[in-house]
This record gives C-alpha cells, structure tokens and sequence, in this order.
C-alpha cells in the first residue's frame, strides 16, 4: 500500500492541500507521516486513535510514514489524535481532505479508458451517542445516528460524501455533492449516467439531469396511477404456478401530477411460486435500452450498498465517537480515504483471481500476515510467512505497481 501511494501521488497531494500550524516540538512528525499513519491504520483495520499506543512501536508503521524517523517511532495516540481533531479540524484542512480524496480517484481514472461513468448515490446509518452533536433518531433505521450521504463511481470508488444528521431525509444535499461531479466529468469528456433508489425519486433530480443530458434510472414508489397502467399484468397467469418466477416487463409513458413532462416508465412484474400476489417495482429513466436490459442495469445499482458494507467493516465507517460534529466527519473522511486507497489496491494492483475479494478478507489474509523485520546498517529485510500472501502473488503485485509508476509518468 506504501508502494502504490507513489504512483498515484498521495505524498504530493498531502503536501499541496494540507496547511501545518503546528509549531515547535509539535513538528516533529511532518504533515504527510501522520496522515499516512491515519490512513494506513485503518487500512489495516485498527479502529480508532486508541491503537498508536502500539503501532508506534510496531517497525512496519514506522517504515510506513519515513524512513528518516524510524528510531522515534510513530505518532502516540495522544499526538494522533490532536493531529486528527485539531489540525484537519481547521476549515482549510477539511476542504483539503475532500480534495485530496477525489484527486486521488482521478488520478487513478486517468489510468482507465471507460468514456461512460455511471454514478451511484445512497445513504446509509451510522449509530452514534445521544450525547454527539447532531445525533437524532431515525424512524426507517430505529436508532439514534449519523446520516451520511454517498456518491461511488461503478469500481466502487467514494467520490465524495457528506455527514448530515440523523433526522435528515435521505435525498438532503443531493445538488452540492452530484451536480459538481457532473460537471467534472463532463469536462473530461465522458458521458455520466446516474442510479438511485426511490429515495431520490424527486422532480427536481430528474429535470437537473436532463438539463445536463445525464442519463439516469431511478426506481419510484407505486401509487394507483402507476397500477393502472399495468393492471393487465397484475392478474397471475392461468395454469398450474410455474417453480420459477414468472417475470413480465412493460414500458410506457407517465406523467405525475407534479411534473412538467412526461417520462418513460418500466415496471417489472413477477409471480413467485406459493405468493397470492405478484412483486411490481418501477423505473423512470430516459434511458433508451430495452425494459429487461435496463432493469438489469439499474439492480447493479446494489453493489454500491456492498460497497458502504465493506467500508463499515473493513474501514470501520461506525467508529465515530467524537462529541463534536465536525471532528466526527473528520474521521469520516480519514476512514474513506483509507476505504479508497484500499479500493484501489484491489483493482489496480491485485491479479484478476483476488480482485473480487472483499476488503475484510484482504485485510485478513494479506495485511495481517505474520513477518520479521531485520535492521541493517544500509537496507531492511522484510521475512513474510507465506499463507495467503505467497512469494509469486507478492511478486506479481511490485510488478504492477512498478508498471503503474510508469503509466503515471
């Protein structure tokens, strides 16, 4: 993972948006080592600052942040956690690590040759303490907590997210986290298309879109009116029920009372063996493709919430126990920075046969494996015992990166 942040740039990118107040003994550790230190903690699965205390004499988290400071060790909780608090805290700072985030994604797409981008938007629960700011309860969740909202690319990138609180609905914000990456790909040139679940099934989304010529899908609630327009498909099909579901398709034109145009809607109809009534689901889209194609390209729409699930477990998303709002989104940005750099590492440095693993089984068997570290006076031996990760597939992994190195110039 050290490796792969060259290539990609993260040292510079630190150096560029990040502004150090600290003065005297404070700065000791420069900027780029305890944010790596951070990072690389959570990659690994640490949970929260709590875990310095060892890190700091742990010779692999040393040799992560310079070379130059290995005798000292790294930064112990305490300096940790007034760096994470304090000094990212600062407005400057916390703008910077939004920058920093997504220019490491594009840095990382000028790599790809995709001209189409299609953008997913969800939200998710992240329980907290009645006592943190802006904690409140959410009926759909039955909890009290944090309600962030999330924006991922279809390689499962994190381009942007917002902690909001708990009461808000789940589509609040949308406009100032989409409608810029919009503009930003289309800059580039590429052709964006947008997901979402019915949460974000909003006249105000749909005409912002079309505006632009984004493409989108976007499931709706039913209502009567939407029924009426399929009730020749409600009725199950006469015969003895079929094992398999029964699935029909139907396109056509709807137009709600609050909306300035007609749109194209799909409904999917499906009869189960041993239920009375059928499941219905509606799409609106200006999508051109056909209703069986776009139905399955909308349900891919559900990796983006595996996606959120493995940042809860493998970067431990819930572990916000900060009572001040802004330093609890903070470390929010911390754990989707290592969630993204941990992403890229799976798909632009892992063979074809390990890049579906998960980030917690990457962790597991590649991160927490067993080795010796040995000082010399000019170079470092590094003995891995070989489990999962063995000699060829660690080869094969420098190599990639090498060849990262040299596509990024």
């Amino acid at each position: 993972m050290r490796e792969l942040d060259e290539p990609l740039g993260f040292g510079d990118l630190i150096a560029q948006h990040l502004a150090d107040s600290r003065r005297g003994k404070n700065t000791q550790l420069p900027m780029g080592d305890l944010l790596r230190q951070s990072v690389y903690s959570r990659i690994a699965g640490y949970e929260d600052g709590n875990d310095a205390e060892r890190l700091s004499q742990d010779p692999t988290f040393r040799l992560i942040g310079s070379e130059k400071i290995w005798e000292r060790g790294a930064a112990l909780t305490s300096r940790l956690q007034s760096f994470e608090t304090e000094v990212l805290g600062q407005e400057e700072n916390f703008v910077g690590l939004a920058a920093i985030n997504r220019e490491l994604i594009a840095r990382a797409e000028s790599l790809g040759s995709h001209q189409r981008v299609v953008l997913d938007m969800d939200s998710t629960e992240i329980p907290v303490s009645e006592h943190q700011e802006n904690s409140a309860y959410k009926g759909h969740f039955e909890s009290i907590c944090s309600h962030p909202l999330l924006l991922f690319n279809r390689e499962g990138d994190c381009l942007t997210a917002k902690l909001r609180a708990g009461n808000v609905h789940s589509a609040d914000g949308w406009e100032q986290m989409l409608l810029p990456e919009i503009e930003r790909q289309q800059k580039a040139g590429k052709e964006v298309v947008f997901r979402a679940d019915a949460a974000f099934a909003k006249p105000a989304i749909y005409e912002a879109l079309e505006e632009r010529g984004v493409k989108y899908a976007i499931r709706i609630p039913a209502n009567d009116s939407l029924e009426r327009d399929i009730a020749e498909l409600l009725t199950r099909p006469v015969g003895r029920p079929s094992h398999k579901p029964v699935v029909q398709y139907k396109s056509f034109l709807y137009r709600a009372a609050s909306w300035k145009t007609a749109r194209r809607m799909v409904a999917k109809i499906e009869f189960h063996c041993g239920e009375l009534f059928p499941r219905v689901g509606f799409i609106v889209t200006n999508l051109e493709t056909d209703s069986r194609g776009l139905v399955r390209f909308y349900n891919k729409r559900g990796t983006a919430e595996q996606w959120i699930k493995e940042g809860k477990q493998a970067a431990k998303m819930t572990r916000l126990s900060c009572h001040r709002f802004h330093a609890t989104e903070v470390r929010l940005w911390l754990r989707f920075i290592a969630y993204n750099l941990g992403n890229l590492w799976r798909r632009l440095v892992l063979p074809k046969r390990l890049d579906k693993w998960s980030l917690t089984s990457l962790q597991h068997r590649l991160v927490k494996t067993a080795a010796r570290l040995v000082k010399h006076a000019r170079y470092y031996w590094l003995m891995l015992a070989e489990s999962h990760l063995t000699r060829r597939l660690f080869g094969s992994m420098v190599r990639r990166i090498d060849a990262l190195a040299l596509a990024s110039g």
